[in-house]
């Protein structure tokens, strides 16, 4: 297991689920008809677009799970830059097999790839000034998929859940004032970060003032930003949020923020187009 790597439980599940899903009451008609059950192959996971590669526990996954004697050989990692037309591995065993979860490894391979590459995408954007967070903007059930692809890109994981951190936003300060709403966040969790989103510079100075250890800047421009930066003085870490793209995000990093929190890198990503090939 890898950095890069979903916790395996996720990963049997997911597979689990995702073979019953594809697999229906029958299987794979097409190959039972085709295919005699003794034929076996040789294939070939390809790129057909440059990116950077993701997913692969999840598609040796698949094929442990439909045959233990299909043998996978990656010849690319999980966070390696690939070319088009470039292999990234190979499978050998059974061709019935091979061709019954094609899709099913594919749909993860692209999926998980596709995150990755926006990913560093990102992170190439903002130019070592800034690092690249996920958000829980994530498809349901695919969480820890996705911020396992988000790791291979180069990014960085915001809160796994709603547990892993204390994070005051707006609807909360709708019912509690910011500096009441961090004391009793300090006096519940003692330990946590606290973080409080903050859609103005008023707020910023009141959360700087409450000793905050992150300030959530929300929808605010680069030129708030530098503002902000300049209010707080290094008394919290500052975050940026809300509707941040490839054309924008160096601008905000240039800005002075510590972190950019992007949901786009989960919640609207383009799958990377991978193939399989029969050699």
């Amino acid at each position: 297991m890898t950095d890069f790597d979903p916790p395996r439980a996720l990963v049997r599940r997911l597979v689990a689920e995702a073979l019953a899903e594809d697999f229906g009451t029958l299987g794979d008609i097409t190959s039972i008809a085709c295919v005699s059950d003794d034929q076996t192959a040789v294939a070939a996971f390809v790129s057909r677009e440059e990116g950077v590669f993701a997913g692969s526990a999840l598609a040796s996954e698949t094929y442990r799970q439909l045959d233990v004697n299909i043998e996978v050989k990656w010849s690319a990692r999980d966070g390696d830059a690939v070319d088009a037309g470039m292999e990234l591995g190979q499978l050998s065993g059974s061709l019935r097999m091979i061709l019954a979860g094609e899709r099913t490894a594919l749909n993860f391979l692209c999926h998980c790839s596709g995150v990755a590459t926006l990913t560093r995408r990102y992170v190439r954007a903002a130019h070592g000034n800034a690092s690249i967070l996920d958000t829980r903007k994530t498809i349901p059930g695919l969480r820890g998929v996705q911020k396992a692809a988000v790791r291979a890109g180069g990014g960085f994981n915001h809160r796994e859940s709603l547990a892993d951190a204390v994070l005051i936003k707006d609807n909360h300060l709708a019912v509690i004032g910011l500096p009441r709403a961090v004391e009793q966040a300090r006096a519940r969790w003692p330990g946590r970060m606290v973080e409080v989103e903050c859609e103005s510079l008023d707020q910023v100075a009141e959360a700087r003032a409450a000793g905050v250890d992150r300030i959530l800047l929300d929808n605010m421009t680069p030129d708030d930003v530098q503002r902000a930066v300049a209010l707080v003085e290094g008394g919290a870490t500052i975050e940026i949020s809300g509707g941040i793209t490839l054309e924008t995000v160096g601008a905000y990093a240039d800005a002075g923020a510590d972190f950019i929190s992007v949901g786009a890198l989960t919640h609207s990503v383009r799958a990377l187009d991978i193939g399989l090939d029969i050699l």
